[in-house]
């Protein structure tokens, strides 16, 4: 079992910067792909972006690359979405994702952490 915890949300204006984390805790983070999804209100949760265990590959959705970036840093168990040039419609309750798959496309995970909320108002 892998417990994840979401933490950084917060309110901010259009334009500034949030970074989340993702904090894993229970078995191993070893060879876990991690994702992040987000869900804003009335909307079904989309994927935002995943890495790979080692870090080389990286996925984003189209509605953030360029701003978003994903990281992760094993020896914490952590993984970090850095959020730049923020819109008001990237906010959503943000979600962190483990799964012991390796395929960096699939949107299957095992694992869910509780969500954060980040609000970007105009």
């Amino acid at each position: 079992q892998v417990q994840l915890v979401e933490s950084g949300g917060g309110l901010v204006q259009a334009g500034a910067s949030l970074r989340l984390s993702c904090a894993a805790s229970g078995r191993t983070f070893s060879g876990y792909r991690m994702g992040w999804f987000r869900q804003a209100p009335g909307k079904e949760r989309e994927f935002v972006a995943a890495i790979t265990w080692s870090g080389g590959i990286t996925n984003y959705a189209d509605s953030v690359k360029g701003r978003f970036t994903i990281s992760r840093d094993n020896a914490r168990n952590t993984v970090y979405l850095q959020m730049n040039s923020l819109k008001p419609e990237d906010t959503a309750v943000y979600y962190c994702a483990a799964d012991p798959g390796t395929f960096i496309y699939s949107q299957d995970y095992n694992y869910w952490g509780q969500g954060t909320q980040v609000t970007v108002s105009s």
